[in-house]
């Protein structure tokens, strides 16, 4: 037999866990064959209590019970999803005798779900999850319905939590954290106001450029990540000018989840380091960090890769049907053109980031588990100047 060696780094062994994903319009009207077919007979629905006020909630919680499934509704989350919501997710869920899991909303609904899952199943508080692979058991079925275009909690492996005596966001990434089930539905975005498009928006383009340039990317990464690119210069302004557009609606979904299935199994690097560090100091808007953050962190990076940061710009500059300037120079303006067609061309110093804060937010980012697979090493010192670049 005849067996043929392949240099060290020239195919490197990668895994590559989706979820099982259900994408278009009326997906999301699924949900209670999924759930039966998972075994669920009571069913705890984690959303936000704007979605209630909307009737998707009601919608959902009508699917389950056509297909015979009891449901309890837990809608104490907020933005930046707190430690004590998870917990008390987590009473809820054993004193109703639930045994499967929805989740319908953005990154927070179902970064929560994904926290009271995990700590459920292993009776142990949610802070205890940091890091990577530092789940012993997975949770209960999950299955998410995204009303958003960006976070792609849907797919990924990652969940995010602020861990509110600290001030910080915690990173749990775990392949116990990936959902049961996606279904993914273009409509269920129609109604996000413009600011919240933009945010996710920009959300789902740093998860793509991230994964691209990360130092566990792999051909199937890399083929979602510059299609997402791509999807993001093509549709987000659109989008963001005109919400009720079902083109860049779609559009943005889809990007949206290939974003999704490349972060998660190539995972991120200094933008989401920072962001988490920022975004729990201040309780700011996860995409809006990352926008503001992207730039600088470009810039450190750049020389670490510029292969890669070049054919980001390609795609960039394919989706917005532009000429592209070589360099980093060229590939900086196509960033700041998007985020000033979106309405975020301004800086952290106006959402409360002080110069006096820096330091301490630099130490926090250099422990998080994002900064692993980022391309370039970088030090405090290297994080504080990306940070005094991004006021």
């Amino acid at each position: 037999m005849l067996v043929v060696m392949m240099p060290n780094d020239a195919f490197p062994l990668r895994k590559y866990t989706i979820p099982e994903l259900l994408l278009g319009e009326g997906a999301s009207a699924k949900v209670g064959g999924y759930a039966r077919r998972l075994g669920a007979s009571r069913v705890l629905l984690v959303t936000d209590p704007g979605l209630i006020r909307l009737g998707a909630a009601e919608r959902v919680e009508q699917s389950l019970r056509d297909e015979g499934l009891a449901c309890v509704i837990f809608d104490a989350v907020t933005p930046n999803p707190r430690d004590r919501e998870v917990r008390s997710g987590v009473e809820v869920y054993h004193a109703e005798g639930c045994d499967l899991i929805v989740a319908l909303g953005g990154g927070s609904p179902m970064d929560c779900a994904k926290g009271i899952g995990l700590s459920a199943a292993n009776r142990r508080d949610i802070l205890s999850f940091e890091g990577i692979d530092a789940v012993p058991e997975p949770g209960p079925p999950l299955v998410c319905i995204p009303t958003t275009a960006g976070s792609s909690a849907d797919v990924s492996q990652f969940a995010i939590i602020n861990d509110t005596a600290r001030k910080i966001k915690i990173a749990i990434v775990s392949k116990k954290a990936i959902p049961d089930v996606a279904l993914i539905d273009p409509c269920l975005t129609m109604t996000m106001p413009p600011e919240l498009t933009a945010a996710t928006g920009m959300d789902a383009l740093v998860h793509a450029i991230e994964a691209y340039v990360s130092t566990a990317s792999s051909a199937l990464t890399d083929i979602d990540a510059l299609e997402a690119i791509r999807l993001v210069g093509r549709h987000l302004a659109a989008a963001v000018a005109d919400g009720a557009d079902a083109t860049p609606r779609a559009g943005m979904t889809l990007a949206s989840l290939l974003a999704g299935r490349a972060f998660s199994n190539a995972s991120l690097g200094a933008v989401h380091a920072l962001a988490h560090a920022l975004g729990g100091f201040l309780d700011l808007p996860h995409g809006v960090c990352n926008a503001l953050l992207l730039g600088p962190v470009i810039a450190a990076n750049y020389e670490a890769s510029p292969e890669r940061y070049n054919a980001v710009s390609r795609a960039l500059a394919a989706g917005r049907d532009e000429s592209c300037a070589p360099g980093l120079d060229g590939l900086l303006a196509l960033v700041e053109d998007l985020r000033n067609a979106v309405g975020l061309g301004f800086g952290l110093s106006r959402l409360g980031l002080r110069h006096e804060d820096i330091p301490m937010l630099a130490a926090a980012a250099r422990r998080d588990a994002c900064l692993v697979t980022n391309p370039q090493r970088l030090d405090e010192a290297a994080l504080e100047a990306i940070l005094e670049r991004a006021l």
